[in-house]
């Protein structure tokens, strides 16, 4: 049951490495966030949508570790991961916790400079959220690619007795 381990440990960095860098991208935004809602109140529902873009990291590694812990916890057919396949699915689940971390620290940034733009020119919002998707598009990759490896590295059914 070694494989199973090594999946978890990949469950547990694609939601944690994904959590993280939201956290950072989203501070980012309130950051800045806080500068201009002081000066301009009527600005905060603009900028609450810029602050929520980066957290979207987040939940993408948790539809992965979701994944790998049905797969490989909550089935109750006692199949498991091989150590090989264990091995093979954490790599797969560093697709979204590398791609994911990295976007969603960017996307904050991204953000951040948007909320200033926000701040001097109320129309820029629809400018704002199109700059801030081309990063998103950079952990949309790293999903797709954790969830295939997920869902097409196969369990070990155990030999009936």
């Amino acid at each position: 049951m070694g494989g199973n381990a090594f999946a978890l440990i990949g469950a547990a960095l694609a939601v944690g490495c994904c959590c993280m860098g939201s956290a950072f991208g989203v501070f980012h935004v309130q950051r800045a966030s806080c500068g201009i809602i002081a000066e301009k109140p009527e600005k905060y529902s603009k900028t609450l949508i810029l602050q929520l873009i980066p957290s979207s990291s987040a939940l993408y590694g948790f539809i992965v570790a979701f994944l790998v812990l049905v797969k490989a916890v909550l089935t109750n057919d006692g199949s498991y991961y091989s150590i090989d396949q264990g091995l093979m699915v954490l790599g797969g689940c560093l697709a979204v916790a590398i791609a994911g971390t990295t976007a969603a620290i960017a996307q904050g940034k991204v953000c951040a400079s948007a909320v200033v733009m926000v701040g001097k020119r109320d129309d820029a919002i629809g400018r704002a959220i199109t700059m801030a998707v081309f990063t998103e598009l950079f952990a949309l990759f790293g999903l797709i690619i954790s969830i295939l490896c997920v869902l097409l590295i196969p369990t070990t059914t155990p030999a009936s007795l």
